[in-house]
């Protein structure tokens, strides 16, 4: 690791990240608290789709069928981890004027700073890939969609996405919201309808010993954290809270902080709600019923039963749920293939050409695999994205603690003694959790 950095970061970087949506949104100093707030509202929502995407839902599935309600209080701890970890980006891009992904190219030796790259490059494609299987098969369900051409239309989302950056980068960030908020009414729906154990909901979210002592729990718990704290996130948003234009003062940046926090923590909660919801709704439709083994998305499309609108309805609004997660999700995760390529490398490409570049990668091997093994393949992959995801998580979330808990980097801004200790202590669990999944996940692929 490098001794020293060039004196402190300055304000703002000479290739700052997302050049053209750097501090393009006014944040005026004579705004009061509410409108302030309405001001940095946007951020925390593009992170937050990364927590709801398609890799979430085959664990959610997976645990609510098998499980009950019980695991309702790993994804409870997971947010918060998320939220703490989020509100770690804020605070190292406000202050330093830097993403995660120019930070760790600042500060490591070249040979650490490509390794990482090629490793957060690997993670984003494994992330895109879930997103765009999860929006094909959400195709394939609502239209009969050949599986191919649903991979295939996806791709068009990246145009969707240059189109409204060159509009204004509010115009993404309302798109973002307006389809978090229908997959928040479609799963509220669900909720309703599949009619769940309150006293059964209410007791998920109390941590049972159980989990630990269940090998096949604990697998699913593991798995569900791996799927919740998105490495390609903390990339992301270290570098999209740059998108306001603050007061580049010492009073500036800390009210920045808070507002920039604020934004991230209620969005996190709209994923909460999301990620339980899928889980309640898995339970109290599947487990319920005695159906323990629900762990593909398509089935869970077949088997959903509502009496009060017929089965019909609540599977194409589960439907319908899906392919608004895979969008948003494959949306953001295009934009943060951007940032991670030009923070490690400072490579500047035309953003259509970078768009293509990551939007291709993903879409190669999904074409494959639905070509040569169909449905069943699919699924497959949905989980072995996951795994991807997990190795690589403990190098984003490492990283990101050292530089925030550092008084060279962050001067006053540094990560104060109970902060660095939960920041540390999360970043441990995450590695040792991680590495109980994978060593379960290759035993069980080994049998």
């Amino acid at each position: 690791m490098k001794t020293e950095v060039a004196n402190a970061a300055p304000d703002v970087p000479p290739c700052p990240s997302l050049p053209e949506s750097h501090r393009t949104i006014p944040v005026p100093a004579s705004l009061g608290f509410w409108r302030k707030l309405l001001a940095f509202s946007g951020p925390g929502y593009l992170v937050a789709v990364g927590y709801m995407d398609p890799g979430n839902w085959a664990t959610d599935l997976a645990g609510g069928s098998a499980f009950g309600y019980t695991l309702l209080s790993v994804i409870l701890l997971s947010n918060l981890m998320a939220i703490l970890l989020q509100a770690l980006c804020t605070r190292l891009g406000i202050v330093t004027g830097r993403d995660l992904a120019q930070a760790c190219r600042d500060n490591f030796p070249k040979p650490v700073s490509i390794t990482l790259w090629l490793m957060c490059e690997i993670t984003i494609c494994a992330c895109d890939l879930a997103e765009v299987i999860g929006s094909a098969i959400a195709l394939n369900l609502l239209f009969h969609l050949p599986l191919v051409w649903g991979v295939c239309i996806t791709a068009l989302d990246v145009l969707v996405l240059m189109f409204l950056q060159n509009k204004g980068f509010r115009y993404l960030e309302a798109l973002v919201i307006s389809l978090i908020l229908l997959i928040g009414g479609c799963f509220l729906l669900e909720i309703i309808f599949s009619n769940p154990s309150i006293t059964g909901v209410l007791s998920g979210f109390v941590p049972q010993f159980e989990i630990i002592q269940n090998p096949q729990m604990l697998v699913v718990a593991v798995g569900i954290l791996g799927a919740t704290v998105m490495p390609h996130n903390l990339y992301l948003h270290s570098s999209i809270v740059q998108t306001r234009k603050y007061e580049q003062t010492p009073a500036g940046k800390r009210e920045a902080i808070k507002f920039a926090t604020i934004d991230s923590t209620v969005a996190l909660m709209f994923a909460l709600f999301i990620n339980a919801a899928i889980l309640i709704v898995s339970a109290a439709q599947f487990h319920t019923h005695g159906k323990t083994d629900v762990t593909e998305i398509q089935d869970a499309y077949r088997l959903l039963i509502s009496p009060a609108i017929g089965a019909g309805v609540a599977s194409a609004i589960f439907a319908i749920a899906l392919l608004a997660s895979g969008q948003n999700s494959s949306i953001t995760g295009t934009l943060a293939g951007q940032i991670v390529m030009e923070g490690f490398l400072q490579l500047r490409l035309r953003p259509w050409l970078r768009r293509l570049i990551t939007r291709g990668i993903a879409i190669i091997p999904a074409v494959i695999v639905t070509v040569l093994y169909g449905e069943h393949g699919t699924g497959k992959l949905l989980i072995f994205s996951q795994v991807i995801l997990s190795l690589q998580l403990s190098f984003a979330v490492i990283p990101l603690v050292w530089f925030t808990g550092s008084r060279r980097l962050m001067g006053e801004f540094a990560s104060p003694l109970w902060l660095k200790f939960l920041a540390w202590s999360v970043a441990a669990a995450i590695v040792v959790l991680n590495v109980i999944f994978l060593r379960d996940f290759f035993h069980l692929a080994g049998k």
